[in-house]
């Protein structure tokens, strides 16, 4: 299996956008929420206990990643890989953060309790690892993706070759939960024992798909998918099923859970391995590139537009007010922020990183040359 020519998948750039605005809609209709006063869930006529649902969106996002990130680690050295990734995260999160804790410092602190020092931690987006809350909730997926970037990191410094990775995906997600089950806590979360299935399936179908023409080699590929699904399915559903009845008062479907969380990779499996992958079409790439600043800024900010509205006009007219208002600024984010700022940084870390690299090569190798000179 040769390096990837990346093409640019625009279905798969679409299923993310449905993953966002599942979760956009579980959070604005489900989750019970203050914004909408009391009786949240006659108002909305009960959605609610089918977009409760939509918080599986994050799973669909960690199946696309495990291939998406897979496809852009494929025969590149690792600092373009890091360079890459931060160019990519950090500067829409970083003005998510801020505007979001601005929101809440400021405009509408009785929304959620936050503190300064708290946003100033969270601009890391290391807030886990050193024990400070997140801003937003939503940013727990993003932990969750950096510890996937930095196992992909490591097998990067390995070598990442076709049979290493039906390797990984075969063996990882057991390991991980072996070592949740042992109770070894820092090497589990290090693991990400808790999703590594869903990732794991996203590097198989990558896999499938440079397989395509030699059906002989796709027998342990589709083992990884299926088995990997089996086992997110019984890791997902039970801890998804407290959340759901915690959250937004609904017991929801166990089978209906599975069947969602198989539609994940099932959804992401028929994108890249089916004549769908040929879709081109510009607006499904532009809505891939409002998918990410829509995920980080929407929750407070669309909560704060109803809680403004709800009183006052119809349940759907807020909801249609509150999904108006996200969706802008999700669009400005990626135009004024993303467009401009993330090659810049992409460039910057990677001329840093390469800088470094140097640096470390030359001292590596005065050491010999000194010793030489003195003999």
């Amino acid at each position: 299996m040769t390096a990837s020519p990346r093409p640019r998948l625009a279905a798969l750039d679409a299923l993310r956008f449905g993953a966002a605005a599942a979760v956009v809609l579980y959070h604005f209709t489900a989750r019970t929420s203050s914004a909408w006063g009391d009786g949240q869930a006659e108002r909305l006529g009960g959605a609610g206990r089918w977009t409760g649902y939509g918080s599986l969106g994050p799973e669909l996002f960690f199946v696309i990643s495990g291939f998406v990130i897979l496809m852009t680690a494929w025969g590149r050295p690792t600092a373009h890989v890091v360079a890459s990734r931060i160019g990519r995260l950090y500067p829409a999160y970083w003005v998510a953060v801020l505007s979001t804790g601005l929101l809440l410092l400021v405009v509408w602190p009785e929304g959620k309790q936050v503190t300064a020092h708290q946003v100033l931690v969270n601009l890391t987006m290391l807030q886990s690892a050193l024990g400070v809350d997140h801003v937003d909730g939503v940013y727990w997926t993003l932990w969750t993706e950096l510890r996937f970037y930095l196992l992909l990191g490591i097998f990067s410094l390995v070598g990442i070759t076709r049979g290493r990775v039906v390797g990984v995906a075969l063996v990882w997600p057991w390991v991980a939960l072996l070592a949740e089950r042992a109770g070894a806590t820092g090497l589990a979360t290090l693991l990400v024992a808790d999703y590594a299935p869903l990732f794991a399936a996203g590097m198989a179908l990558f896999v499938l798909v440079g397989d395509r023409e030699r059906a002989e080699r796709r027998l342990l590929p589709w083992l990884a998918v299926g088995t990997n699904t089996a086992l997110a399915v019984a890791l997902v559903v039970p801890s998804r099923t407290a959340v759901l009845e915690r959250t937004t008062g609904y017991v929801p479907s166990a089978p209906l859970l599975a069947l969602a969380v198989v539609a994940c990779v099932a959804a992401v499996a028929v994108v890249v391995l089916t004549r769908v992958s040929r879709w081109e079409h510009g607006g499904l790439v532009a809505l891939g590139g409002l998918t990410y600043p829509l995920y980080l800024v929407h929750e407070y900010w669309g909560l704060g537009v109803i809680r403004l509205l709800a009183d006052q006009v119809p349940a759907a007219v807020a909801l249609a007010a509150a999904l108006v208002v996200v969706t802008g600024l999700a669009w400005a984010v990626h135009r004024y922020v993303e467009v401009p700022c993330g090659p810049y940084l992409r460039r910057e870390t990677l001329a840093l990183l390469e800088g470094a690299r140097s640096v470390v090569l030359d001292r590596v190798m005065r050491g010999p040359r000194m010793v030489q000179a003195m003999s």
